[in-house]
């Protein structure tokens, strides 16, 4: 099972409650799409406004959603230039999965 998750840099002189209220605004966007209780359910960000950084997962369809839209609404309101997005995939095994794994290969 794969992890996708988004990570966002920011150009230090975009204020942090900008960036914080255009991610707020994203995650409203995908309420209006998916309903309110599926992005409680679904969906995942962190905003570190001192670092002026910002990660949404997008393993779910809310949270790739929430992505784009945030993506679009930074274009929009500081310009391309002023932000840098970078997907990262990483590879999870469930835990039940990695002892299933150890059993096969005769490790316990």
């Amino acid at each position: 099972m794969s992890k996708e998750t988004y990570h966002f840099r920011f150009d230090v002189n975009i204020p942090s409650e900008e960036i914080k209220g255009s991610l707020l605004f994203a995650v409203l966007a995908a309420e209006s799409l998916h309903g309110r209780s599926a992005v409680q359910l679904d969906a995942s960000f962190h905003l570190d406004p001192e670092k002026h950084f910002c990660t949404v997962d997008a393993t779910t369809e809310i949270g790739h959603d929430i992505a784009r839209i945030f993506t679009g609404f930074l274009a929009q309101e500081f310009g391309e230039a002023t932000f840098k997005v970078t997907r990262v995939t990483e590879m999870h095994v469930p835990a039940q999965e990695q002892k299933d794994t150890e059993i096969d290969q005769g490790r316990i």
